[in-house]
Order: C-alpha cells, then structure tokens, then sequence
C-alpha cells in the first residue's frame, strides 16, 4: 500500500498499516496512516453477483438480437429431413430427398424454387435439380412439406444439399 507525507508530499510503500504515527525521512513530519476501508464479503458478493446477472442479460440480449436480424435476413429456410433410396422400373436406385421450407418470420411470403445439389467425392458437383415446392405461399411461422426423386443415379453421390432459388429481390 501507498502512503503520502501531507506536508512535503513524498511517497511511502509499506506493506501494512503501522500501529504508530510514521515520520517523513524527508522533512520530519509526523503522521497516522490510516487503515483503508474495510469492504463486506457480502457487498462484494453481491456486486459480482449483480455484475454476472448483467453480463448474462447482455448476452441473451446481444443473442436474441442476432437472431431477429438472422430471420428478417432470411425468413425462409429450405431443410432436408430425411434422404432415402428407391428402384425404379429401369432397375436404377435414385435418392429421395424429402424436407420442408419454414417460414421463420411473421410475415407472409412466396415460396421460391429449391435446388438439391448432388456432391460427389472431395465436393466435386455431380447434378444440380431445381423443382418447386407444392405450395406458393407460406403463411407467418408455417411450413410446407416437399418431396423430390433425383434424376441422378446414388452412385458417386456423397452429400446431397438443398437451398432456396435465390431471386432478383434477394
């Protein structure tokens, strides 16, 4: 701790709060150092407690804000739910690919075309498929279910994408 000779104003350190007056080796002035205040364990539990409480609000906050500003940038999303195979009469087994568009926001809007990219190994583009969806509207918070066979055979697919057509507006 840090004390200061109130006459010449030269600076001590000292490591605790003498029982005595203390004298300047200065200019000899002679004075009591005063203890420093005392603070509660409970004052300071509770600031860190109201310090974590307010970090945590900020956090939500800043969280819930991202998310707003996620959905009012992209109100739809086009997500696959389940990819299955299936033979047809030429004996070639294609992929289903079966999901749904989900309108996050609360507004009203038209449901673009989706287009289901194929990936083979190491990422390379096996087939691009564009098809639209059963419904042309989608109402605030709703859904709409799709189902679409790839024209593509499963041999050389590796990972199978959907997105929404993007349009002019977008």
């Amino acid at each position: 701790m840090k004390t200061i000779c109130d006459f010449c104003k030269t600076e001590y350190s000292i490591d605790a709060v003498p029982n005595m007056p203390v004298r300047c080796a200065v200019c000899g002035h002679t004075w009591v150092v005063p203890h420093p205040p005392r603070r509660s364990p409970w004052l300071v539990f509770i600031a860190a407690l109201c310090a974590l409480l307010a970090a945590i609000v900020f956090a939500v906050a800043v969280i819930a804000q991202n998310k707003i500003t996620e959905i009012r940038e992209n109100p739809l999303v086009a997500e696959i739910g389940e990819i299955t195979t299936i033979t047809g009469d030429d004996d070639i087994t294609r992929f289903v690919v079966d999901g749904r568009v989900v309108n996050r926001s609360d507004q009203i809007y038209g449901v673009p075309g989706l287009i289901i990219t194929s990936y083979g190994r190491d990422g390379i583009l096996v087939d691009r498929q564009r098809f639209m969806p059963s419904a042309t509207l989608l109402d605030a918070g709703a859904a709409v279910e799709f189902s679409h066979v790839l024209s593509v055979p499963i041999a050389g697919v590796d990972k199978i994408a959907v997105e929404l057509e993007q349009t002019g507006g977008q």
